[in-house]
């Protein structure tokens, strides 16, 4: 069998590949540079840990790899290849065309920099990852005031980004249930009919934990309950309480006298 072979790729495709929540991100440069600055939620690797890495992760997890200006991630790259692993990245330009293509900051409020400091995020970053590999907006949407939600929609949060479950920000947000906070993601034009890792839907969620109110904002945004998971099963197969199948039932029928009406 032929041995896969990593791949070069720029600041576009890697921002995607580490937006879909399950990439190992690994910086190879030394600690100091590291502490100064890194991708969010990367790992620092050094010679004594760098087989701890190859044997604790998962070989199919995509790997992406820093280093100065993207010549020895290359060689990284090469080594994770030969140990089995099958979707590996070296980043060309390394962690300097990181910081040359970030955005230019976006001063934040006290509240937002506490909040990010409570929860593990590096100052000023609302598209980082801390050690649960979930961004500030995943975790805002379930625990914040809207306020604070609203604000790192703001700054340039990325609504698209998941964890490492398939999640986006919206089933967070509906584990919180603050209607205020689905609302500001939905206005903000996120996908309410992403499926995740389960191929399940953030309104299979709501239905199936009993958060009627959730359910019923999802519906009313049109969400789709009728949607089937791999074993066939439908948010209304889910309701774990007959108020969440009754929103359901009553948004379906109202659906179809719209359509038989138009």
């Amino acid at each position: 069998m032929q041995q896969a072979s990593f791949r070069r790729i720029d600041v576009t495709a890697a921002r995607a590949i580490i937006g879909g929540g399950r990439a190992l991100v690994i910086d190879v440069r030394d600690p100091e540079s590291f502490s100064r600055g890194h991708i969010g939620g990367a790992e620092l690797a050094t010679r004594e840990n760098i087989s701890s890495f190859v044997t604790l992760t998962p070989k199919d997890r995509p790997v992406v790899i820093c280093c100065y200006h993207g010549n020895s991630s290359q060689a990284y790259a090469k080594y994770f290849t030969e140990q089995g692993f099958s979707d590996v990245y070296s980043l060309d330009g390394g962690y300097e065309a990181w910081a040359r293509a970030a955005p230019a900051p976006v001063a934040l409020s006290p509240a937002l920099e506490a909040f990010l400091a409570e929860h593990g995020f590096a100052a000023g970053d609302v598209n980082g990852r801390n050690k649960d590999n979930v961004t500030p907006l995943m975790v805002a949407a379930r625990l914040a005031p809207p306020a604070l939600v609203a604000e790192v929609i703001a700054a340039g949060a990325d609504i698209h980004a998941t964890n490492g479950d398939g999640n986006q920000a919206l089933w967070l947000a509906c584990v919180g249930e603050i209607e205020e906070n689905i609302a500001l993601l939905i206005r903000a034009g996120i996908d309410i009919r992403h499926v995740n890792v389960n191929s399940a839907t953030p309104l299979m969620f709501a239905a199936s934990s009993g958060r009627a109110r959730a359910v019923a904002q999802l519906m009313a945004a049109g969400a789709d309950p009728a949607f089937e998971t791999d074993l066939g099963l439908t948010a209304l197969d889910m309701a774990s309480t007959k108020e969440c199948l009754d929103l359901m039932r009553a948004e379906v029928k109202r659906r179809k006298a719209a359509a038989t009406a138009s």
